[in-house]
């Protein structure tokens, strides 16, 4: 018979386990409804190690909270090639993938878990809205967006928040439809947007004429042309 030895780990080892654990069980569940007993038994360790590692929940959530911005940061990342509507759509898979993994601790993030008061926590998220905000810009090629584009781009992202945390509760409307939605959402955006500026309007030309005919914003315009046209008798 032989006796299982349990490895020691190293600090950062240690740390990185406990926000791993402690992402893990946020995103099932509010953090406001996970303890410091459930996180240290489900990382196999004594309470008060989780506090010689961490001073308090709060802390944690923070660090998990950290880890959970860079990878939904990521999510908008994308290749600067084909058409804006096709690069859009990816995009929007990939949040609502994390969205998707992250349910309860994506909500309480938005919404104000425990770390609401942070100043920590509210940079990590406007970070993230910073970093997709970039990302959006860079795909349009705009060194200066001009003032109506900033507005389009973080109306854009906020929507993108706000239809995500809809969504979550009760998953009514199914998922790939709201993210064909919401690449349409930001072409109708830069639609209005332009009709009051003409340095933007050329910029809608330029990614519409990129556009296939069965891109995002190709569907878009035939389902408003559709809208416009009188009832079949």
């Amino acid at each position: 018979m032989t006796t299982g030895v349990r490895r020691r780990m190293g600090v950062e080892e240690r740390r990185r386990q406990l926000i791993g654990v402690a992402l893990e069980l946020f995103s099932r569940r509010s953090p406001d409804e996970v303890s410091i007993d459930e996180i240290a038994a489900a990382a196999g360790i004594s309470r008060p190690l989780v506090y010689h590692y961490f001073p308090g929940k709060l802390s944690l959530y923070e660090a998990a909270l950290k880890r959970a911005s860079d990878d939904l940061a990521e999510r908008f990342v994308e290749p600067r090639e084909g058409p804006l509507g096709a690069r859009l759509l990816r995009v929007m898979r990939r949040f609502f993938d994390f969205v998707d993994e992250h349910g309860p601790g994506f909500s309480a993030l938005m919404r104000g878990g425990p770390a609401v008061g942070s100043s920590r926590a509210n940079a990590l998220i406007d970070g993230v809205r910073q970093a997709a905000y970039v990302q959006i810009v860079g795909h349009l090629e705009v060194e200066h967006p001009p003032a109506r584009l900033e507005m389009v781009v973080r109306s854009w992202i906020s929507l993108a928040e706000s239809t995500a945390l809809l969504w979550l509760d009760g998953r009514r409307v199914p998922r790939g439809e709201l993210e064909v939605q919401l690449v349409h959402d930001f072409g109708a955006l830069a639609a209005v947007a332009a009709a009051y500026d003409e340095e933007l309007a050329e910029l809608v030309r330029r990614f519409v004429a990129d556009e296939p005919a069965d891109g995002p914003f190709a569907q878009l315009a035939v389902r408003l042309i559709t809208l416009g046209s009188p009832p079949a008798a």
